[in-house]
């Protein structure tokens, strides 16, 4: 049966939470209605389909349960969307007797965030029975008591509420006494005992009753205490108070010790019979009064801790007693003044430290919720930003309140706030409480790189080697990590006709620019180039900057003859008249220099000549005049060797050949010139040859020398050997080694004939031996190679046979 009725019970149970749901849901609330006792686990609603979200939306959001106090009861199942029991609920210790017993709480959605109340009621469950202060009540009542006196009597307690609460008292059957019961203010009830006949202490002394206190719950619960009445003899008085209700105010912020108030009751008998005590009665088992009563003056003092947010007024009955245990009652209401004595309490219900510098002017940065536990005026808080930033607190829901944005931010300006939060209640005086949180502002990608300068100016000597650094740029960006990480390009453009990624390289970390070749001052002598700087934000910034390569000049060009023009095959030749004066201009050398500046400054010597002091070249402008007169014994033919120098460091020249003619007419001219050519082609012949000979006379001398000294170690090797075996020494000489005059320096003989005259335009070098000859001819027409005629056998065939050269 009972487990039917259990049974029965959480049904109702269901359908009452199915109900309160529907009803929350069309108001606009949620509410649910759970008994406590509930098991860790258990369904208590369905958030996401009473608020018509989606499971997804709790997910995403991070929904979690922002609840005002220590315990947990419930907690949030994000996948299905419910709210279960988390630990066990004791409506008693969470509401003691306050009905109905509820505790909110709110769902926090992020992204966007969003807000709701919930409010969970707890139903009492009748979990415990009635029970009295004391096992037994001893009440000593004197015969004379008339009929109708009225005995208080302590008391059941029950914390269960409502029907589960304490319901009514009985009184077991008997001849004297009759119960009476009586409802309190608060809806508490209260026994009295009246008696409704006589006493008789002769007939009988002591008489014991049983009371009973039952609630309304099911299963029914009662408990019973018993009461001892002894009889005593005859106190025609019972004491009276003054007053039969006495009320009295007291600041819950009072020191223990204060008093009260002061009650006093009148026993119209006399002596011993007129002597009172006072004393609190219907005291709740367990119950802790912060009170006292002085017994024989009668002054209530505090003796503990007022706490007008837990019990705001107390009811405390009175009773004056004379000795013989005839009584009076009253009532003592004490009503407990709030103070404001509670800090506000600020609690971050959502907060994520870190806000976008690109966030809009009204941009929720935290959810704020504040509380104070005073009433009134003492419990109504202000929620405030001392500091001058940019931003403001807006109020939300109740006691919620949102950060916001008030102006745009700017991380390059200040990338962390402290944001002191004040909450201030409007007690008096106020209290006030403070938060400090740290705010971090993200950083976006809004600053581009910026160059120190717009252009860079460089300079750099021509002919370099590739790869070398002409210089370094740099830029900053005010930007933070990725987005300020800069990388240098250069920007894609044609250099005479050439990308510039062919002449020049950036490194995109370091900023150094390197030319990939070397450069030439005379085909370019600057070089505009634009770099950009681009940071690593997305989408990229950048910046541009122009680089100016100057390229200095080098004397690397010599000088270039543009006159006399000097040509392979014909002959050009200045004549000079034999009347000619001194300081004839004969002709002018011209020459340029393609480089720049001092390298280019150019200045003229006479070499050669065939008579120096008929001649003489002017030093800057390369006029060739006579410095003497003319006679008719100077040589028709003169050549003139001129130099051209430049002024680098080094300097370069170049010489060109003046061929002047001293004659008055053509044909002697002619007839003079006629061979000239070959004059030129005879000297550069015979330069040919002779360094070859004397490069083949040093390679013979330098191996005969070789020769010799590993000859020489040869015999002294065989000499020791002979000197240790004590051989006869028998002289060995080589083979085709000859001694010639005792030196045995040379294995040959070598003969040279040198034949010369001095107009002659051919020379002829011979190269002969007995029985074979070979000839080298030096021919005019050849470009100066030496040719064969004879035979190609090599003159080392035969090595022990004469060698004669006669040059002609």
């Amino acid at each position: 049966m009972d487990a039917l009725r259990s049974k029965g019970k959480s049904l109702d149970w269901r359908v009452s939470i199915f109900l309160l749901c529907v009803v929350a849901a069309a108001s606009g609330q949620i509410r649910y209605s759970i008994p406590e006792e509930m098991r860790k686990g258990l369904f208590v609603g369905d958030v996401a389909k009473d608020l018509g979200l989606d499971v997804k939306r709790l997910v995403s959001g991070r929904a979690r349960l922002v609840i005002n106090d220590n315990n947990q009861y419930v907690a949030l199942d994000q996948n299905k969307g419910h709210i279960v029991v988390n630990e066990r609920i004791d409506r008693e210790k969470l509401c003691a007797k306050k009905s109905p017993c509820s505790f909110s709480l709110e769902i926090v959605l992020e992204d966007p965030l969003e807000l709701f109340s919930v409010t969970i009621e707890i139903q009492d469950v009748n979990d415990h029975s009635p029970s009295f202060p004391k096992k037994e009540i001893n009440l000593e009542i004197s015969e004379s008591t008339p009929t109708g006196t009225v005995f208080l009597l302590d008391s059941a307690s029950d914390p269960d509420v409502g029907i589960n609460s304490l319901q009514s008292y009985s009184l077991k059957a008997n001849d004297y006494f009759v119960l009476k019961q009586h409802t309190r203010t608060d809806g508490s009830k209260y026994a009295e005992m009246m008696l409704q006949s006589g006493l008789d202490r002769e007939k009988q002394n002591k008489h014991t009753l049983i009371l009973t206190a039952v609630d309304g719950g099911e299963p029914q619960r009662s408990g019973t205490v018993k009461i001892n009445v002894s009889v005593l003899d005859a106190n025609d008085n019972a004491p009276v108070f003054t007053l039969p209700l006495y009320k009295v105010s007291v600041l819950e912020n009072a020191l223990p010790g204060t008093t009260v108030a002061r009650v006093s009751a009148v026993d119209a008998d006399e002596g011993y019979n007129g002597n009172v005590t006072y004393s609190f009665t219907h005291l709740e088992e367990g119950s802790s009064y912060p009170f006292q009563i002085d017994s024989y003056t009668g002054e209530v003092k505090i003796t503990g801790e007022l706490d007008y947010e837990v019990f705001p007024n107390y009811e405390i009955n009175l009773q004056a007693r004379d000795p013989w245990g005839v009584v009076g009652v009253s009532k003592l209401i004490i009503e407990i003044t709030d103070v404001n004595d509670n800090t506000p309490f600020i609690t971050m219900a959502s907060y994520s430290g870190k806000i976008s510098e690109d966030s809009t002017p009204g941009t929720v940065v935290a959810l704020i919720s504040v509380q104070d536990k005073d009433s009134g005026k003492n419990g109504q808080v202000h929620l405030n930003i001392i500091e001058n930033i940019p931003f403001k607190i807006k109020s939300s829901l109740r006691n919620y309140y949102a950060l916001v944005t008030e102006e745009n931010l700017d991380r390059e300006k200040r990338s962390q706030y402290n944001i002191t939060l004040t909450a201030t209640d409007e007690g008096l005086p106020s209290l006030s409480s403070s938060k400090t949180v740290v705010l971090d502002v993200t950083d976006v990608n809004d600053n581009a790189p910026a160059f120190s300068q717009s252009v860079y100016s460089t300079r750099v000597m021509e002919n370099n080697s590739p790869g070398v650094a002409l210089l370094q740029i740099k830029a900053s960006d005010s930007d933070q990590g990725q987005n300020a990480r800069i990388s240098y390009l250069l920007i894609e453009e044609d250099i005479n006709g050439n990308p510039v990624s062919t002449c020049f390289s950036i490194n995109a970390e370091t900023g150094i620019i390197e030319s990939l070749r070397s450069l030439d001052y005379e085909q370019v002598r600057e070089y505009k180039i634009r770099v950009k700087a681009q940071d690593g934000g997305s989408p990229p910034l950048s910046s541009n900057a122009t680089i100016i390569v100057h390229v200095q000049d080098q004397n690397d060009n010599p000088p270039q003859v543009l006159y006399p023009v000097q040509t392979g095959g014909s002959l050009v030749a200045e004549m000079v008249p034999r009347s000619a004066d001194v300081g004839y201009l004969v002709t002018k050398v011209v020459a340029v220099d393609v480089d720049s500046g001092q390298n280019a400054w150019l200045s003229y010597k006479l070499q050669k000549a065939t008579d120096r002091a008929l001649f003489e070249v002017g030093l800057q402008n390369g006029e060739v005049r006579t410095i003497r007169q003319v006679t008719d014994k100077d040589a028709v033919k003169q050549r003139l060797t001129v130099i051209v120098e430049d002024n680098g460091q080094p300097s370069r020249s170049a010489t060109v050949i003046v061929n002047v003619a001293v004659a008055d007419s053509f044909p002697e001219v002619l007839s003079e010139f006629t061979d000239f050519t070959h004059d030129k082609e005879y000297n550069e012949n015979l330069t040919f040859y002779l360094v070859l000979a004397l490069a083949v006379v040093s390679f013979l001398f330098i191996t005969c020398v070789v020769v010799i000294i590993s000859v020489k170690i040869y015999r002294w090797r065989q000499s020791r050997i002979l000197y240790h075996s004590n051989l006869p020494v028998i002289p060995y000489y080589p083979p085709r080694y000859s001694d010639t005059l005792g030196t045995g320096t040379l294995p040959h003989v070598y003969n040279y004939e040198v034949c010369r005259t001095t107009d002659s335009r051919k020379s002829d070098c011979k190269f002969g031996r007995a029985g074979s000859q070979n000839v080298l001819i030096m021919d005019p027409s050849s470009t100066g190679t030496m040719q064969r005629i004879q035979s190609e056998k090599s003159i080392l065939d035969e090595p022990d046979s004469p060698l004669e050269v006669s040059l002609c």
